[in-house]
């Protein structure tokens, strides 16, 4: 894509976006509320962005009162959907652990704690890393349900009505077997120390494990490299990523980064952390201070472009409107893009695919 015309496209939005960030940005000029607000809706950031719609409006700026309402009322929405998250998250990580099961939740609401607003973040289903092989994994499913979706690295749990519940095998994996080796054992060696660092959620919901920072740093690079080979990614993905790396803002999170780096190059994660770390800092405004890698321009604009495409987890990229032999086909053309940028997960990425379709049918519960 050519890069101004990249550059024209977001920059509205993301002038907007750093004005929700920043308490100290100056008032950005909105020329278009229902475009902006579509955009964040596509990118799952309404909630977030509520927050700076509010300051504008207490800054004195005009703000049409329609569009105030109807972002007030998806607001509403999204605070309401994070209090059931965090009593649903802390029921399903005592349900497992009265069960002997150690476990970790993934992203969602241990995400959403490092907000500054954490009731403001989408939230999306509930993701926990369990302790446990496989086969006692399903056993433990197997005793609550009749019927369980299983896939390669976690299984559908759902046990309330109004809330997708997944236990995980292990939290990602890659498309390339030598890699997505490395990455399994990684996970392995530092599962204890994921199971016992827990956090606070907000309004006495309890405590639930959380991965450390040190951690997270790693696993939500793979997440969502995963996601980019997948159907796609989006800008709250990077907001969540963005919180993450602002953590270290408050000192309590340190890493030796001669350290990280080695681990980003010896998982192939190293130029995807370039590319993130590049949109973070041109959309967002993320400091250089912050920066864990050094921002690769070329892989960013090209994870900037799907981001734009596809919106949320590549919802709003077409993709998912087709059947499964279409989409089998269409992936393959659109990740062949991807080819010179990241080598090793897009030339495997056909094979992981039709091999992890064979296997779900050879292993169905």
């Amino acid at each position: 894509m050519n890069k101004n015309k990249l550059k024209n496209e977001v920059e509205s939005e993301a002038e907007f976006l750093r004005y929700c960030i920043f308490p100290h940005h100056p008032i950005p000029s909105i020329t278009d509320w229902d475009a902006l607000f579509l955009f964040m809706k596509q990118q799952a950031l309404l909630g977030v962005c509520f927050c700076g719609v509010e300051r504008m409006k207490a800054e004195g700026a005009e703000v049409p009162k329609a569009m105030l309402l109807k972002w007030y009322a998806v607001s509403e929405r999204v605070r309401t959907r994070n209090e059931r998250l965090n009593r649903r998250t802390h029921e399903v990580v005592a349900m497992l652990e009265e069960s002997g099961f150690r476990c970790c939740v993934l992203k969602g609401q241990g995400n959403a704690a490092m907000y500054p607003n954490p009731g403001m973040r989408t939230s999306g289903d509930i993701d926990v890393w369990v302790d446990g092989t496989r086969e006692e994994v399903m056993a433990f499913v197997k005793e609550r349900l009749s019927k369980a979706d299983m896939r390669f690295h976690h299984v559908e749990f759902p046990v309330f009505k109004n809330v997708p519940v997944e236990l995980h095998f292990f939290p990602v994996s890659m498309n390339n077997p030598l890699y997505n080796r490395r990455m399994q054992r990684w996970f392995e060696e530092r599962m204890a120390e994921q199971c016992s660092h827990f956090v606070e959620l907000p309004e006495g919901a309890g405590k639930i494990p959380v991965p450390t920072w040190e951690f997270n740093i790693v696993y939500q690079l793979a997440h969502m490299m995963h996601h980019f080979f997948d159907e796609g990614i989006g800008l709250r993905q990077m907001m969540d990523y963005y919180y993450l790396l602002r953590t270290t803002d408050n000192g309590q999170q340190t890493t030796d980064s001669s350290g990280l780096i080695a681990t980003l190059k010896y998982l192939n994660l190293y130029h995807f952390a370039g590319a993130v770390i590049w949109v973070l800092h041109e959309v967002m405004g993320l400091e250089k201070c912050l920066f864990i890698v050094p921002a690769d321009e070329r892989r960013g604009r090209l994870l900037l472009d799907e981001i734009l495409k596809g919106g949320n987890f590549g919802q709003h990229s077409g993709l998912t409107r087709h059947g499964m032999g279409t989409k089998y086909f269409l992936k393959i053309k659109r990740n062949m893009r991807f080819v010179r940028a990241y080598p090793a997960e897009a030339l495997c990425e056909p094979v992981f695919r039709t091999w992890h379709f064979f296997w779900r049918m050879w292993h169905k519960y």
